[in-house]
């Protein structure tokens, strides 16, 4: 981002000069190889751009040891993850931004980027698939979110906490992934699946107009998977045609499974045919459903990839094949 002749700042530069704005990356001693491919707001990608976008990975990765995805940080959560889904390669695939931009006084942009350099070229990022670095952070990205609308700390992972750390110029990691989940195919554009945000006192209006225009749907529903009572025959129909995911809108923790019992509890609604979401939040269980929605629509395997992405089933049921110890 530069400043706009209209007032503000906006995309302008060039993958060249943000290389060239970081310091120190010459003593590094790593190969670079810049690729232009959008030069879009975070705020206006979509599911087709970050699919081109896996797909221009796939066919580099044999000739590079990691890759790096800069873009604003409105959509990082939602892009890193989609990638992630969708990278089966071994080599790491990082992405970056800045909260601060280069017309502000200590511009984060040349550190991210930098870190993100040195991340992308660890081998120990082999097999962990699609990562956020930021702040000197490595977040996987299934858990990471966007927490703050300015801090350059807004990236953070509630469940489970980072990766790792870049220390003294090294990318440390803490801890890995045991498995990852990856997905046969290439993401619609076509698909509706909205998020529906339960509230107080919520009159189900939004869900009734909702209903016959959807392909999906995602419930951020109340405390560990609760709605009001009288949302649930509307629910209950709706699953009958379509998927619908239980996530909770809390921010951190998983939906539970067994321990409510009322009207409109989280046993309630996966007895009606709702698949729970696990640990993963709203946002990127809409992106699961979107990238499963595009390579299947039977139900027993939509649940089943849920179970294990969400983290409340063994990964083995993750329904297609992956070994995060084999290089492909």
């Amino acid at each position: 981002m530069t400043t706009s002749p209209t007032g503000g700042v906006a995309p302008a530069l060039t993958a060249e000069q943000l290389i060239a704005s970081v310091p120190g990356l010459a003593d590094t001693g790593i190969a670079v190889d810049v690729v232009n491919f959008r030069q879009t707001p975070g705020a206006s990608l979509t599911i087709d751009d970050i699919t081109a976008l896996a797909d221009t990975i796939t066919d580099r990765a044999a000739d590079v040891d990691g890759v790096v995805v800069t873009q604003g940080t409105d959509t990082i959560e939602e892009t890193a993850y989609l990638l992630d889904l969708l990278h089966t390669a071994p080599q790491p695939v990082v992405v970056t931004g800045a909260m601060r931009n280069p017309t502000l006084a200590g511009p984060d942009g040349p550190a991210n980027l930098l870190a993100a350099i040195r991340t992308a070229a660890s081998p120990h990022l082999r097999h962990q698939g699609c990562v956020v670095v930021f702040n000197d952070e490595i977040h996987a990205a299934r858990r990471v979110r966007k927490t703050h609308t300015t801090s350059t700390a807004t990236f953070s992972s509630p469940n489970g906490g980072p990766l790792g750390y870049l220390v003294e110029t090294r990318a440390r990691l803490l801890n890995i992934l045991a498995h990852r989940t990856t997905i046969p195919a290439r993401s619609r554009n076509d698909l509706r699946i909205p998020i529906l945000t339960i509230t107080l006192g919520d009159d189900g209006s939004a869900l009734h107009a909702l209903a016959d225009h959807i392909d999906g749907l995602v419930v951020a529903a109340l405390g560990a998977g609760h709605v009001p009572a009288h949302l649930v025959p509307a629910l209950e129909t709706l699953a009958a045609k379509i998927p619908v995911v239980l996530a909770s809108r809390t921010g951190a923790g998983s939906v539970l499974e067994t321990t409510y019992g009322f009207p409109g509890s989280e046993r309630d609604l996966l007895a009606r045919g709702l698949a729970s979401a696990g640990y993963l939040d709203p946002i990127k269980a809409r992106i699961l459903l979107h990238t499963l929605l595009s390579a299947t629509n039977d139900r027993p395997t939509i649940h089943a990839a849920f179970a294990a992405a969400g983290g409340y089933r063994d990964p083995e049921t993750w329904p297609w094949p992956t070994d995060p110890s084999k290089d492909h």
